[in-house]
């Protein structure tokens, strides 16, 4: 039986995502998007970090979530040998988070040329000025290098090569929310053609036998 409703009503886990994104704007008092975003090395260590979700595309197959980054930030790096990542979305004032794992892809450069654009003129030149996740001599010496790149960038400064978008498509999301006495209720939602690649996962009673997702209650 189908016992989604209330917050994790709704038959595409994009609509959920903006819905629940909605409602944090309301309360969280800072960065509603705000996510934990984790890949891994080449030794195979986990790294974990905060970025800011810009962008929840499309339902569906054609659903994503875009961040932004410099592509040659350890972020970056690791994105780009492995082709993956991971994230959760915490709000602390609704008592709920999102879990999301999936496959990593750059935007477009048209797109990321757009949201560069949007973005006030010191974050783009900051994008130009700096090596992201390299060691760094001083703050002093990284402010000469924002004024130096000011000077020769001028006041519409085209997007770094180094600088752009990545886009996470989801084979797994997963709503939680807090529940009294710690029985919290989590919904997970599964890419059926993951699930068949990744049969070892188990599955009990989805509420969903058709269609590009499974759709599962877990314990809490």
């Amino acid at each position: 039986m189908n016992e989604r409703s209330g917050i994790f009503a709704g038959g595409d886990p994009f609509d959920i995502v903006r819905a629940w994104l909605d409602e944090a704007g309301a309360t969280e008092p800072n960065d509603p998007n705000a996510m934990a975003l984790a890949t891994v090395d080449a030794d195979g260590l986990p790294d974990v970090r905060m970025v800011l979700l810009k962008e929840v595309e499309g339902r569906g197959e054609d659903g994503a979530f875009v961040f932004y980054t410099n592509f040659e930030s350890a972020k970056g790096v690791e994105i780009e040998a492995t082709g993956v990542a991971a994230f959760v979305m915490h709000w602390k004032s609704l008592r709920r988070q999102i879990r999301v794992r999936g496959h990593v892809s750059r935007v477009e450069d048209a797109q990321a040329d757009e949201y560069y654009r949007s973005r006030p003129l010191q974050s783009r030149i900051g994008a130009w000025a700096s090596r992201q996740s390299r060691p760094l001599e001083s703050r002093a010496a990284l402010m000469a290098e924002v004024a130096r790149q000011g000077i020769n960038l001028g006041l519409n400064p085209a997007r770094p090569p180094h600088w752009g978008g990545y886009r996470v498509k989801p084979v797994q999301i997963e709503f939680w929310a807090d529940g009294a006495f710690r029985l919290h209720d989590r919904f997970r939602w599964l890419k059926r053609d993951y699930l068949i690649k990744n049969r070892a996962m188990p599955v009990h009673q989805p509420d969903s036998a058709e269609g590009l997702w499974i759709v599962e209650r877990l314990s809490p």
